[in-house]
């Protein structure tokens, strides 16, 4: 009687099978660590960032005299109309203006956040970027308070008669001042992100060209959407220096890529 051997391949499989299955268990612990890194990272980020808003902002708040000076120059003299308004108003900016300190913390600890999954050539970019969008933030709220505002309370206070006088709650102006300032810093990026579209390929200056009438509407389409007032005014002053930065856009892109 012949003698039956089991295949010796049946034990193959199995080995085999353990084999991959060590290696996706081992490919699954790697992911899991890298996910809790980043998680991480991410964590010291905000602790960073939020930690250097509450120190500007505590730092503020034994200037909010002088700053509340400042914000307050172009109406004049203000009143507030329950106990706790100014004091809450005080907060209030020293809270903004703590914010716009810890903006270049913030914005860099995003960066650094970010730093390892960008190509070297991305990186090169960004050191350009960063900074010339936190620049031309700036610019745009410095541009709004020395020129816009003046000018929209200005137009306002235009409507006073004998017996219309204006009495301007320091609560409900301050909310006004940080709704027409914080516009304009967005406004004043259109150059930047139009510049690096057009790095990307996606834009040239003969297409920016050709949308001026499409770009004359969206601006004060715009204006109606971030303007802090629903009057005409507001969304022409936030249209016009749209329209302007919109050529100045157009220059750029045309000096950069010779397109």
């Amino acid at each position: 009687m012949p003698e039956i051997i089991p295949p010796a391949a049946s034990d193959e499989p199995s080995g085999q099978l353990a084999v991959v299955s060590g290696e996706q268990t081992t490919e699954l612990d790697e992911a899991e660590m890298s996910i809790i890194d980043h998680l991480e990272e991410l964590r010291k980020r905000l602790i960073i960032s939020i930690a250097a808003v509450v120190v500007c902002s505590g730092v503020t708040y034994f200037y909010s005299e002088e700053l509340i000076h400042f914000i307050t120059a172009p109406a004049g003299k203000l009143y507030y109309m329950s106990p706790a308004e100014a004091f809450f108003t005080y907060l209030k900016a020293s809270f903004f203006a703590g914010l716009l300190l810890a903006l270049p913390v913030v914005l860099y600890q995003l960066w650094a956040f970010v730093l390892p999954a960008l190509t070297r050539q991305e990186r090169k970019v960004s050191f350009i970027l960063v900074p010339a969008s936190v620049i031309l933030f700036f610019v745009g709220l410095a541009f709004s308070y020395f020129f816009v505002l003046p000018a929209g309370i200005k137009f306002f206070v235009g409507f006073t008669t004998a017996e219309l006088q204006p009495l301007f709650s320091i609560g409900q102006y301050f909310s006004f001042v940080v709704s027409f300032l914080l516009p304009f810093g967005a406004v004043f990026e259109l150059p930047l992100f139009l510049v690096v579209l057009a790095k990307m390929g996606v834009i040239t200056s003969a297409y920016l060209i050709n949308k001026r009438k499409i770009m004359l509407v969206m601006s004060f389409v715009i204006g109606a959407v971030i303007s802090p007032t629903p009057d005409v005014f507001s969304q022409t002053m936030i249209a016009i220096p749209m329209l302007v930065l919109y050529e100045v856009s157009i220059l750029l892109v045309k000096y950069i890529l010779g397109k």
